[in-house]
C-alpha cells in the first residue's frame, strides 16, 4: 500500500523533486562563493594547510580557552578528554604568525606552568610546505574526480545516466563544503582527505539505482528503482549511525573533522540521489520508452 502510494506520487512530481536539491546545490556554491570573496579561498585552512604552529600541553588545569583564542588572534583552542573518564587530559592550540618562543613563554604565563618535554610538544609547518601540500590535495582531489567521471562513462555508456551520477557526487562535495565553511570548521590536510572518501561513498548509491533502471529488465522501472532504493537508503543510514557513534565518543580531533564531512555528504547524497539522480534516470528511461 505504502508503495503504490509513494509510485503514485513520484510519477506525478519526480521532476519538481529532481529540481530540489540542485536548489540546494546552487544555494551552496553561491555560499562558497561568498566565502571566497570574503577570505580568498574556498576553505578555512587550519595549520596543517596554511602553516603555524600546533602545540599541546597535558594538565588538567582549567583554562579559559575562548581568552588564548582571542589574546593570540588567528588561533584554534581545544580541551583534550580523556574517553573513558570525560576529564580534562590536557589542551591544543594551533596558531599562526607565533614563534614556538614566543608561543610557549606565552602559554607558560597563562597555564602558570613550566613547560618541557613531559608536559609539552610542539609541531611547526612552515606557509610555504603548507601550500605546497594543499595545492597537491586539490590536485589529487580533482583528479579522483576526474578518474572517477571516466568510470561512471565507461560504466554506462550513455551521456545523460552518467552525468545524472556525476551531478550527485558533485553536489555532495559542494553542499557539505559549503555546510562546513558555515560551521566555521577550519580544514586541515585530513579533511580533504574525507572530501575524497566522499567521491566513493556518494557514488555507490547512484550507480547501483542506475544500473537497476538500465540494466536490468525484470518488472516496471519503479519497481527497480524501489528496490534499489530501500538497499541503498539502508546502505546510507547504517554508514551514518556509524559516523554519529564515532564522532560521539571519539576523542581524537581527526576523526571528528573526517567522519563530520563524510556525514554531512551522505545526508546530501539521500536527496542528490534519490530525488535529482533518480529523477533524471527516470525521466530518461521514460523518453526511451524503457520499462
Amino acid at each position: 500500500m505504502i508503495k503504490q502510494q509513494v509510485e503514485e506520487f513520484y510519477n506525478k512530481h519526480y521532476k519538481l523533486l529532481m529540481i530540489l536539491p540542485l536548489i540546494v546545490v546552487a544555494l551552496s556554491l553561491i555560499s562558497i562563493v561568498s566565502f571566497y570573496a570574503k577570505t580568498g579561498d574556498i576553505i578555512n585552512k587550519d595549520i596543517t594547510l596554511k602553516g603555524g604552529i600546533s602545540a599541546t600541553i597535558y594538565t588538567e588545569k582549567q583554562v579559559n580557552t575562548a581568552e588564548i583564542e582571542k589574546e593570540l588572534v588567528d588561533a584554534s583552542v581545544r580541551t583534550l578528554t580523556d574517553l573513558s573518564t570525560g576529564k580534562q587530559i590536557g589542551i591544543l592550540v594551533e596558531v599562526s604568525g607565533k614563534t614556538s618562543d614566543e608561543l610557549k613563554s606565552y602559554l607558560e604565563k597563562k597555564v602558570d606552568l613550566t613547560l618541557d618535554d613531559q608536559n609539552y610538544s610542539v609541531e611547526e609547518t612552515g606557509p610555504s610546505l603548507g601550500s605546497s601540500f594543499y595545492s597537491e590535495l586539490l590536485m589529487v582531489l580533482f583528479f579522483a574526480f576526474i578518474l572517477m567521471g571516466i568510470t561512471v562513462f565507461i560504466t554506462f555508456r550513455n551521456f545523460i545516466p552518467s552525468i545524472a551520477v556525476i551531478q550527485a557526487a558533485f553536489g555532495d562535495m559542494v553542499i557539505a563544503l559549503a555546510a562546513v565553511n558555515l560551521m566555521g570548521m577550519k580544514i586541515s590536510s585530513a579533511g580533504i582527505v574525507a572530501f575524497l572518501l566522499v567521491i566513493g561513498y556518494s557514488i555507490d548509491t547512484d550507480i547501483l539505482l542506475t544500473t537497476k533502471a538500465l540494466k536490468k529488465h525484470e518488472g516496471k522501472l519503479f519497481d527497480r528503482m524501489w528496490g534499489a532504493m530501500k538497499t541503498g537508503i539502508t546502505m546510507v543510514l547504517t554508514a551514518m549511525a556509524a559516523l554519529t557513534v564515532a564522532i560521539i565518543f571519539s576523542n581524537s580531533v581527526v576523526i571528528k573533522e573526517m567522519f563530520t564531512i563524510i556525514l554531512i555528504a551522505l545526508f546530501a547524497d539521500l536527496f542528490t540521489t534519490f530525488f535529482t539522480n533518480a529523477g533524471i534516470v527516470t525521466w530518461y528511461c521514460k523518453k526511451k520508452g524503457i520499462q
